[in-house]
């Protein structure tokens, strides 16, 4: 598979992560499109991998949930747009997202990321980590409609995945920084990429939505 190129400056990335938006208008944070470039080259290796070496292919039975039967017909950036156009997670939800399928993939050493479980696994480490994020989050049938899933098939997902991590889904700020870096480097060096600043920005937005909660329950008992 080609991986996609990355016409993305760094002080693009930087405007883009600070003014980033949570309004319904928000554009797709770049953070997809630097996140779908680093999967499909590890798709591209890992298929080379087992290209030379028939012995690389994944044999750990447990991870298996995650292929699918027929490999869909959709781009892992196209995947990624798609989530975001129906969840509007932000991209800190992104950047946890990554450090879980890292994460998973460091714990069953015999799982490669392919065609046919990339796309499950996407799904399943977003709505994990959007779980783990957001205050306020869509229901599981929710998300695997936007999956193309079933809702009994990602409930399984999701539950074999946490199993499968050892239930290890806390992401401290120092973890979380380091992996922004990570994405830096995606862009080029001295990138810039400020993913963490979305995370504080985030917290911001979501103190300032919960003082206004605050406020108009206040208002409601004056009036």
């Amino acid at each position: 598979m080609a991986t996609s190129s990355l016409a993305i400056s760094p002080r693009k990335l930087r405007s883009d992560l600070y003014s980033y938006s949570y309004q319904n208008d928000s554009n797709t944070p770049l953070v997809i499109s630097v996140l779908a470039s680093l999967i499909e080259r590890t798709m591209a290796r890992n298929e080379r991998i087992v290209k030379n070496c028939t012995w690389a292919l994944s044999k750990d039975i447990r991870t298996r949930v995650f292929d699918c039967h027929e490999t869909p017909d959709l781009t892992i950036q196209s995947y990624l747009e798609r989530i975001f156009r129906y969840t509007r997670a932000g991209p800190s939800v992104y950047v946890v997202a990554y450090v879980y399928i890292d994460r998973f993939c460091q714990a069953n050493p015999g799982f490669r990321i392919n065609s046919r479980n990339v796309h499950r696994l996407l799904i399943t480490t977003i709505m994990v980590a959007s779980k783990y994020v957001e205050d306020m989050n869509y229901r599981n049938s929710y998300f695997a409609r936007v999956g193309g899933l079933t809702t009994n098939e990602l409930n399984k997902l999701e539950l074999e995945f946490a199993f499968l991590m050892g239930f290890k889904l806390h992401v401290n700020v120092s973890v979380f920084e380091s992996y922004c870096c990570h994405l830096e480097r995606e862009v080029g060096i001295g990138g810039g990429y400020h993913i963490e600043k979305t995370l504080r920005c985030a917290e911001e937005i979501k103190s300032g939505q919960q003082e206004e909660k605050r406020y108009n329950q206040i208002a409601r008992i004056m009036l």
